[in-house]
């Protein structure tokens, strides 16, 4: 591990000798000693490298100006500005991504994902960590962008299933200039295979675990085998998961790993687990991270938006350019609300019933329910589909985008009482405890009770998933009734949702085998349905029913 909290009578110049970060003689140089014949060395001291990193910057790539309410956040070209300002202080400096930065905003999302690929060239980006929503544009539009950019897309723990191989490129090493070597290996939640549509992965297979953790402890020994001084993990696995999945797992378990940079959590991290430096940004620009490596000892910062007025002027050019394109389309104003509409992760829609939640499923169902000419029973959409809030004021095509930026189809799946009710005690396992998931159910139709004094008891997990199924149903949720009926398990209700949850994301298995047994009719991505309600449904305005941002009572939540 790097030279960290070291007692100050320890030199950094003994830890870094120790590391073999230096030679011998020019540790003997640093000290004042000589060689050969008597001659002071003149080596130079090892290079200065500044390591700039982000994570989760989602499409957020044009600078927005904080306010009291909100956060602010920087241009990309500003990454590309910041890396010129530490050039200038004398040293090397690598750009690098910990993910998802393909998806998110309509910025990227019109042309899946294609802009971010531009910017990153722009900035000079060394490496990408695959995050899970690179795959969300499905493999063809993820060849398309590993392609584009002038830097590789690392991840050693995705596994082709045909080949056995790993899909991407596992590692990078990079030299400086005086020959140090410092070796890069990516990592990729093994949430992937849950947190994107099922049919964008079903070709891979996502080492999780023990043999997560045996593939990161193979990339630092390789690392190591040619001669790296510096190993260093970029990756997208964040510490919502347990054990070898998160990051903080691989660090308790891993030896070698000089530094770690990650993503997919959104949280700001600056710590340390087991004598290593744990880095993480936050999300959307918020911050630009920079770990400073001075003979060895790094130290991060995390520039926050408003403190560095930076820009490379040929970058934001590039992303002028575009956001013209996207605007012109964008700003289409289609409605507008008195109220705020919640669409927040925590708390919010991952968590309790939000105003925001409720008309997204109504919008799912009256959309449905006018497409098939009958009234649809129901509809659900997982908190994790709702990706911004909606401010007071006129709502544009692009609000509208940025609350549903994934372009699932919508369809209508008919599922007995038995799997609706296994489907939310899935989709509710967190309530209760310190997580969030993006499996928490917003519904349309549906009354329902959460006891989070209960447990939840784990089944076996689910196939190609990362979730558990539930060992009990009904331990937890309590359905009061469903289309206005009293519930009732051997029943079959029609319940409208996104193809993501007919394909078993999230925590929805129990909804792949109703979908697989009749495949549903699809008629509309699910944004288009938030537009023709707002517009045809609600006669461009929002009614009152949706002014608490707490919703409509239709969730319960008890033992809390």
């Amino acid at each position: 591990m790097l030279y960290n909290n070291l007692h100050p009578l320890v030199s950094r110049r003994t830890f870094l000798r120790g590391l073999g970060l230096m030679s011998a003689s020019a540790a003997l140089a640093a000290c004042g000693q000589t060689t050969g014949a008597g001659q002071t060395t003149t080596e130079a001291p090892a290079p200065l490298l500044a390591i700039i990193h982000t994570n989760d910057t989602h499409g957020h790539d044009v600078a927005v100006e904080g306010t009291d309410d909100t956060e602010g956040n920087f241009s990309m070209a500003a990454v590309a500005a910041l890396k010129t300002e530490w050039e200038k202080k004398g040293y090397e400096v690598l750009i690098v991504d910990a993910g998802d930065a393909t998806q998110g905003m309509p910025l990227v999302d019109t042309t899946k994902g294609m802009p971010a690929m531009a910017f990153m060239n722009g900035c000079g980006y060394e490496l990408m960590a695959v995050g899970n929503h690179e795959f969300d544009w499905g493999v063809e539009a993820l060849a398309a962008n590993e392609e584009t950019a002038n830097f590789p897309f690392l991840s050693a723990n995705v596994v082709d299933k045909v080949t056995g191989e790993p899909r991407f490129v596992p590692n990078k090493i990079v030299e400086l200039t005086d020959g140090t070597k410092v070796g890069f290996f990516g990592l990729t939640t093994p949430s992937t295979k849950t947190t994107t549509s099922p049919r964008n992965v079903e070709g891979f297979t996502f080492l999780s675990g023990d043999e997560l953790i045996a593939c990161a402890q193979a990339q630092v020994d390789e690392l190591r085998g040619q001669g790296c001084d510096m190993v260093i993990a970029v990756a997208h696995l964040g510490n919502d998961a347990i054990g070898g999945d998160q990051s903080k797992g691989v660090l308790e378990q891993v030896t070698g790993i000089d530094l770690f940079i990650d993503g997919h959590d959104h949280e700001e991290v600056q710590e340390e687990v087991n004598g290593v430096l744990l880095v993480e940004t936050g999300c959307y620009l918020h911050n630009i991270g920079v770990v400073a490596i001075d003979e060895g000892v790094p130290s991060d910062e995390l520039v926050a938006a408003g403190t560095f007025d930076g820009i490379d002027a040929s970058v934001q050019a590039i992303i002028d350019d575009e956001n013209q394109r996207v605007e012109d389309q964008m700003n289409v104003v289609l409605g507008a609300t008195a109220y705020f509409l919640d669409g927040n992760r925590e708390p919010g829609v991952r968590t309790m019933e939000t105003n925001l939640g409720d008309f997204c499923a109504d919008a799912y169902r009256w959309t449905s329910s006018q497409e098939l000419g009958y009234e649809v029973d129901a509809a659900i959409i997982n908190g994790g589909a709702i990706r911004s809030s909606i401010e007071v004021g006129d709502i544009t095509l692009g609000i509208i985008k940025s609350v549903q930026p994934f372009g699932n189809d919508l369809g209508v799946v008919k599922v007995t009482g038995a799997q609706l009710l296994e489907a939310l005690e899935a989709g509710c396992q967190a309530i209760g405890t310190e997580s969030a998931l993006g499996g928490f159910p917003q519904v349309s139709g549906i009354r329902y009770t959460i006891d989070a004094s209960m447990p939840f008891e784990e089944g076996p997990l689910y196939p190609d998933s990362s979730f558990h199924s539930p060992a009990a149903l009904g331990a937890r949720v309590t359905i009061h009734d469903v289309g206005g009926r009293a519930f009732d398990e051997g029943d079959t209700y029609s319940i409208a949702m996104s193809t993501f949850l007919c394909q078993g994301g999230d925590t929805y298995y129990a909804f792949k085998a109703a979908a697989e047994a009749e495949w549903p009719q699809t008629f509309c991505f699910d944004y288009e349905a938030l537009v023709s309600y707002l517009v045809e449904g609600c006669n461009y305005e929002v009614p009152a029913e949706y002014e608490n941002p707490q919703g409509q009572g239709r969730i319960t939540i008890v033992g809390v």
